[in-house]
């Protein structure tokens, strides 16, 4: 084996990161995804839960817009949510997580619509 100082380099794209930030903030009971629209006009089933990650050196942040299912309280969701990302991703990349922002971006009901 050869010393540490001569080895390769693992590099995980913001990308990559950024995926996995989504499907754990899905994970989570009582959070998802988004309604799907087109020039505001809404459209069938819910897209992934929006994400804005930046990875530099060997720390992350990251921003998650998500829905939270009503009436279950937000603030717990919303921790659980960012306890959840920042677990995951240190589990998968190794990657230090320092800043987790969650935008409860709609409000869920259980039919599938969201609240106003």
């Amino acid at each position: 084996m050869r010393p540490a100082g001569e080895r390769g380099r693992t590099t995980i794209s913001e990308r990559v990161v950024a995926r996995i930030v989504a499907k754990a903030a899905e994970e989570t009971a009582g959070s998802g995804g988004l309604d799907r629209t087109v020039l505001g006009v809404g459209l069938p089933g819910r897209r992934a839960a929006r994400t804005d990650v930046r990875v530099h050196g060997e720390v992350v942040t990251a921003k998650v817009a998500l829905s939270v299912a009503y009436p279950m309280p937000v603030r717990d969701v919303a921790r659980q949510v960012r306890d959840g990302v920042r677990a995951r991703v240190e589990a998968l990349t190794g990657l230090t997580v320092r800043q987790v922002d969650i935008d409860v971006a709609e409000l869920e009901r259980p039919s599938g619509r969201t609240v106003s």
